[in-house]
């Protein structure tokens, strides 16, 4: 790899760099602006949440309450404007922002000429329960851990103040528990306003931070464990406050309309819960039904064939219009499988393969995958006896999610660790980076590193899925490209290399826009989501004046939990027909823009060459040359990191590892190592990862 060195590269800093277009002046200042306020809201919102539990910031909100409780929305719209409102806003103005910044990808990614650590790419913990954990994450676990004891302490205080020394110690003990009780039951519900937000799969909030949905999951579940900790603390203490006073069955059993009851696992918390963390509730709503709107679509396998290594290849029919980035995943369901199992895969394909498919690369795992295969199977072989089969295999597909920016662009020296099947999203990379070169589009990666670990050498035909040649003809020559495959589990090599096995062939189908995906998913069009998102929005609002004043207000209704359902009733019911309506309007205009690309297409059952999946039995020179194979043996990442070091000099390397959670921990633990006694001429890993933490 010295020929085409870090040191040496093909492509010098200021060409990668002068793919940047200089933004205009007003939209530069506009995104400025918005994202200036979204943080400002941000963090205003944040610091009430924190600061609530202490005397000041308490006194304030409930002056806050008492001064518009007389409002048309009353205590409810009080409290559902200040814990979920900056919330909502918030996603609006992220709306405005995606949409100025439009299809920029790395044009307003300003590559720095000097290294430097970033905090969301320095892996800090690695063995231990959360996985590798960079730096921003444990920042955030850090505060919120924070927050927590700084609550537990501030109640602690306040009802210690309150009590007083003729109180007996029996009577203190209770009023504590009972206290504290609460005041768990309290903070998990704060807990609770940031739980939902990780789980809405085309959230504009995600995207706007370029979290991809299957990342932001793990913070969801880690939200979840702290808050499910802090509703049992809630419940224990109140059980063993009413014990020791003697009241328990009769507070189990209690039902009160005002305040919170008891019964049924205190069923009327729900108001609260909904009223505070309805922010986050309403936008995973949101997301849902769009989701149920889009996987309602059949969509077509184009083209499905099963490797030696029992991979299964589907190519999927998908509209123009839609797009994806190369380390994006779909969810997947196969009806004649299963109605209810969906299950997420990596897209295998570049976007730039081809405009009406992508490709998805499934291991046989499980009893449905190897369904899946089974189905193929049967095919393919009534196929080779000239009976063709009766049905032919659809499809419901949610997705594409991931990065809102393809990240992977933005490193010169790339470094791309695969275990097993998690090489299929890097020969999407590897697709990707081919593609851009040969068209000149945006893209800096020059050096490229593949560590590729499998079990037997029956996996490797895997690379046989991408015709590198084909691509980008002499592409040894634009990229330095180097591939290491570990073969753990044979001792030398088959009597024919695993890499030039011929693949079997697929049986490509005919074609049709009408039978692709659907492009109604929160990743695609901007201004849909928009609109989608802000109309449910405002339908909500029109929706619950609406019940206030011809019902709740005339009818004196006071009952917590009775509101509280009415209050989810109109988040539905806004979702449904507000939402829904400018889903259908949505879709029609989707199959106009169908009708009109498949009239303008010639001939839509030829795939041309660049947009057909690469199939060809290609021998690939360039890419066997830059193979090495090693058999019994496993990655030396002390090794394999140190030698990079060393002849990379001092740049910027990013790392991505997709692969089981041993692999990902082994890498991240180098990473740290190196990167803390790293010296001035050395490189700075960036370790990411790309897995389903689901």
């Amino acid at each position: 790899m010295d020929e085409h060195s870090a040191q040496n590269p093909l492509l010098r800093r200021d060409v990668g760099t002068s793919y940047a277009k200089k933004t205009p002046l007003f939209v530069s200042s506009a995104k400025w602006i918005l994202k200036f306020v979204m943080w400002v809201i941000f963090f205003a919102w944040a610091a009430f949440i924190f600061l609530l539990p202490s005397e000041f910031m308490n006194d304030l909100y409930h002056k806050w309450i008492q001064s518009t409780r007389g409002t048309l929305f009353g205590v409810t719209g009080s409290i559902f404007l200040i814990f979920s409102g900056p919330i909502l806003i918030i996603a609006f103005l992220s709306i405005a922002y995606i949409i100025i910044s439009g299809e920029e990808e790395l044009h307003g990614k300003k590559t720095s000429i000097y290294p430097s650590f970033r905090l969301w790419t320095f892996p800090v913990l690695v063995d231990g329960p959360f996985g590798v954990v960079s730096a921003t994450e444990l920042i955030g676990i850090i505060l919120f851990l924070a927050y927590v004891i700084w609550a537990v302490y501030a109640y602690t205080m306040s009802i210690l103040s309150f009590m007083s020394d003729q109180f007996s110690f029996k009577y203190k003990s209770i009023l504590m528990l009972e206290f504290l009780g609460l005041r768990f039951g309290s903070i998990g519900l704060y807990c609770m306003a940031f739980l939902f937000l990780p789980v809405a799969r085309g959230s504009f909030l995600l995207r706007l931070i370029d979290i991809p949905f299957e990342h932001a999951t793990r913070y969801h579940v880690w939200l979840g464990h702290l808050t499910m900790l802090l509703f049992t603390l809630h419940g224990l203490f109140y059980v063993i406050g009413w014990a020791m006073d003697g009241r328990l069955l009769e507070e189990i059993l209690e039902w009160k309309d005002i305040g919170v009851a008891n019964l049924a696992g205190v069923i009327s918390l729900l108001a609260g819960l909904f009223i505070m963390a309805a922010g986050g509730i309403f936008l995973f709503m949101l997301d849902r039904f769009l989701r149920f709107c889009q996987s309602r679509r059949t969509v077509d396998i184009i083209s499905a064939k099963c490797l030696p290594c029992g991979t299964v290849e589907l190519v999927l029919s998908k509209p123009g219009n839609l797009r994806y980035n190369a380390l994006s995943f779909i969810f997947l369901q196969v009806r004649d499988l299963s109605w209810l199992q969906w299950h997420p895969f990596s897209v295998s394909s570049s976007p730039l393969d081809g405009k009406h498919h992508l490709s998805v690369l499934i291991k046989v795992l499980g009893e449905w995958t190897a369904q899946l295969k089974g189905k193929i199977s049967d095919d393919e072989l009534l196929k080779e006896l000239g009976v063709q089969p009766n049905t032919r295999i659809t499809a419901s597909v949610e997705g594409p999610y991931g990065h809102e920016v393809p990240y992977h662009l933005m490193y010169e020296n790339l470094i791309l660790v695969a275990g097993g099947i998690g090489l299929s999203p890097f020969l999407a990379i590897l697709s990707d980076t081919l593609h851009r070169v040969r068209e000149g589009k945006p893209c800096l990666p020059r050096n490229i590193l593949v560590i590729w670990a499998v079990k037997k050498s029956n996996e490797l035909p895997l690379l046989s899925t991408i015709d590198m040649e084909s691509i980008c003809p002499l592409f040894s020559d634009k990229i330095n490209l180097q591939i290491e495959i570990y073969v753990t589990r044979e001792s030398e090599p088959p009597l024919e290399e695993g890499y030039n096995h011929k693949a079997i062939k697929p049986s490509l189908c005919p074609m049709s826009s009408e039978y692709g995906m659907s492009v109604l998913v929160g990743t695609g069009n901007n201004i849909w989501s928009g609109l989608y998102v802000i109309s449910s929005t405002i339908g909500f609002v029109i929706l619950v004046s609406l019940l206030d004043i011809f019902y709740i207000n005339p009818y004196s209704v006071l009952s917590w939990w009775y509101k509280g359902l009415l209050l989810v009733a109109c988040m539905l019911a806004s979702v449904f027909i507000f939402g829904g309506l400018v889903v259908g309007l949505w879709h029609l205009c989707e199959q106009k823009n169908s009708s009109r690309e498949k009239c303008g297409e010639i001939n839509v059952h030829k795939m041309e060459d660049n947009n057909t999946p690469a199939h060809r039995d290609s021998s690939n020179e360039s890419l066997v040359k830059s193979t090495i194979v090693r058999y019994g043996s496993r990655p030396d990442f002390a090794e394999i990191f140190g030698s990079i070091s060393e002849s990379w000099g001092h740049v910027d390397v990013g790392v991505i590892v997709c692969g089981p959670p041993t692999l990902q921990s082994s890498v991240a633990k180098e990473i740290r190592l190196l990167n803390i006694r790293r010296e001035r001429h050395h490189p700075i890993f960036h370790f990411n990862s790309h897995s389903f933490d689901l």
